[in-house]
């Protein structure tokens, strides 16, 4: 991962930097804070080049003009924030992105933290830090010729604020959500030559560092456990399966953890059953829920969360060898149930199905949420702009929900019900692990409620979102880190101390 950005924040005084960035609205008035230093003429300037351009002042628009001469800064960098009374509506991290797609490479910019019409808290002033940071990542570690030249012209955003110890406060956290986010990110975009189950297990134990305790079961552990769902989707590769348990105790002793569960296939042929060739490079991503699991475990050690969590990943390599598991084949799961093999491509869910119960009955935590790139289908119901949601209880869906709106990491409730339930019954064990094209998504979710007991759980399906994601002000990355933030808001909002 390259990080193209400096980041500082400093009092509302001399201008340093190359380029100037202000706040403008609909009606193209900035902040009386930003007027003093545009100085006389400020507003006219902004009028002329903004009728030229046709430049409206709408939320996340931006217009760049060269300044006048003696102005102490070379460009004027004008960034729409939209209606003064939509200002409810502004997304503070999405500023932060649209800022930093205006911002030339290898140049400085004073950023007036300012609204017009309207304080700006520090809280909102850290999003918009987050999002500043959140859009300069690059993974470019691979590319020989580009790498030293983009690190070398990283860009400077000077934050100036009101009240820089209040931001710098705020922002400490959002930076904790930033590196876990980024973590996530790389994981997801990394080769699987290079990220294989034992590899991805040593990079989640590197979280030591942050008072995470790690603990990473290997293939004899995970057989005298009874992880023989799991286990038999890695067999037919010569890389071993791990699971990686990290727990962060950052609440009272005794309190009742809440669960992350992550599928981490961290390549996917589709084994006996494998997939067509075409695209089929993208599945080093069908780690992205253990990806997620993974950064919000960083995230919520570095910001030092008052909540006990535990982050389980399964990690396997799905691969099509001699020793592979077969359609036909039936295992018996760490619950004690059966299952049919239908179909080797649907293997996320056995993955999940062992880590599930693993989780419910060692922890007995609060909730579980577990995250998957787990069905095609769900891109059919909700294509890239929502994750699927699917649970067993009404108050976790809920709160997720309204973390999703808060973040931009939206999700949509999917069904759940007896009838979809019995689709997976099988003719020759207690269920099948495939019941065909309809209803995927939902088929896949009951298989996993098969494994959760009566624990509060909820199943994200993020197939159309944690890879191949789309580009937005905050991302520009194959791999989005999704879930680390919109996790993260769900416990800071309820379950920490």
């Amino acid at each position: 991962m390259s990080q193209r950005l400096k980041l500082e924040i400093k009092a509302m005084n001399a201008i340093a930097g190359e380029d100037l960035v202000v706040l403008v609205s609909d009606k193209l008035i900035p902040a009386p804070a930003a007027e003093e230093w545009l100085g006389e003429g400020g507003r006219s300037l902004i009028a002329r080049a903004a009728a030229a351009e046709r430049f409206k002042g709408k939320a996340l628009s931006g217009l760049t003009i060269l300044a006048p001469e003696g102005a102490g800064y070379e460009r004027l960098i004008l960034v729409g924030v939209g209606p003064e009374g939509e200002r409810d509506k502004l997304d503070f991290a999405l500023l932060g992105g649209a800022i930093a797609g205006r911002l030339g490479h290898g140049r400085s910019a004073d950023i007036i933290a300012a609204l017009p019409g309207g304080d700006v808290s520090a809280a909102e002033i850290a999003e918009i830090g987050l999002g500043l940071r959140l859009r300069c990542y690059a993974f470019n570690q691979y590319k020989t010729k580009s790498r030293d030249a983009e690190q070398s012209e990283a860009k400077t955003a000077i934050l100036r604020v009101a009240d820089s110890s209040a931001v710098k406060k705020a922002l400490k956290a959002r930076e904790a959500i930033a590196g876990g986010v980024e973590l996530a990110r790389d994981l997801v975009n990394e080769p699987p030559n290079v990220l294989y189950p034992e590899e991805f297990a040593e990079r989640a134990a590197r979280l030591e560092k942050l008072g995470v305790e790690v603990e990473i079961l290997d293939e004899k552990q995970l057989k005298k456990i009874g992880m023989r769902a799991l286990l038999g989707v890695g067999q037919g590769s010569r890389r071993e399966s791990r699971v990686v348990v990290m727990r962060w105790n950052g609440a009272g002793k005794g309190e009742q953890p809440v669960a992350f569960i992550g599928k981490g296939v961290t390549f996917d042929t589709g084994g006996i059953s494998i997939k067509p060739a075409g695209g089929m490079e993208d599945m080093k991503g069908d780690m992205a829920g253990a990806a997620c699991v993974t950064g919000l475990m960083h995230a919520l050690a570095a910001r030092k969360a008052k909540v006990n969590a535990v982050g389980v990943i399964g990690l396997v390599e799905n691969m099509p060898d001699g020793n592979a598991q077969r359609p036909g084949d039936i295992v018996t799961s760490l619950s004690g149930q059966t299952i049919e093999i239908i179909n080797t491509d649907a293997e996320g869910r056995l993955v999940l199905a062992d880590v599930l119960w693993y989780t419910q009955d060692r922890f007995k935590p609060l909730f579980m949420v577990n995250l998957a790139t787990l069905t095609g289908a769900i891109l059919v119901a909700l294509a890239q702009e929502n994750a699927g949601l699917f649970s067993n209880n009404d108050e976790l869906a809920e709160r997720l929900f309204v973390a999703g709106k808060a973040t931009g990491e939206t999700v949509w409730r999917m069904p759940l019900g007896a009838a979809y339930d019995k689709m997976i019954d099988s003719k020759f064990a207690d269920m099948k692990n495939s019941a065909g094209r309809h209803g995927g998504s939902i088929t896949a979710a009951q298989f996993l409620q098969r494994h959760v007991n009566d624990t509060p759980w909820a199943h994200l399906d993020i197939a159309g979102t944690g890879m191949g994601s789309l580009s937005t002000e905050i991302n520009r990355s194959w791999g989005s880190g999704w879930g680390v933030r919109l996790l993260d808001r769900l416990v800071a909002d309820h379950y920490e101390a």
